[in-house]
């Protein structure tokens, strides 16, 4: 993973230095180029300044595996904190109903 997120700040440094890239089955997303209702309100509050990007990178399936190209889903933060809150909330197995969180 960390060898995808240093080719995406290469390829465009405009995303700065937080940045992760969700998987295609987020929780957080509601398609490839949208978050849910829920997750882009809890980043309103949360994480001003975030911002949702799609980035096209060459992956390869395993190691020594023949790269391909491949979009990818990624958020940018303004601050570490943000990147680690969002990650804490939205990463995580959601809980049961009813139980404390």
């Amino acid at each position: 993973m960390i060898d995808i997120i240093k080719v995406l700040q290469e390829r465009n440094p405009a995303l700065g230095t937080y940045i992760l890239v969700l998987r295609p089955d987020s929780r957080a997303l509601a398609e490839p180029e949208r978050l849910t209702l829920e997750c882009e309100t809890w980043m309103r509050l949360r994480t001003p300044g975030a911002r949702l990007s799609r980035e096209t990178v060459l992956l390869a399936p395993y190691p020594g595996g023949m790269p391909t190209e491949r979009t990818v889903t990624v958020l940018a933060f303004t601050e570490a904190q943000h990147l680690a809150a969002f990650a804490t909330a939205w990463t995580a197995d959601p809980e049961p109903d009813g139980e404390p969180a």
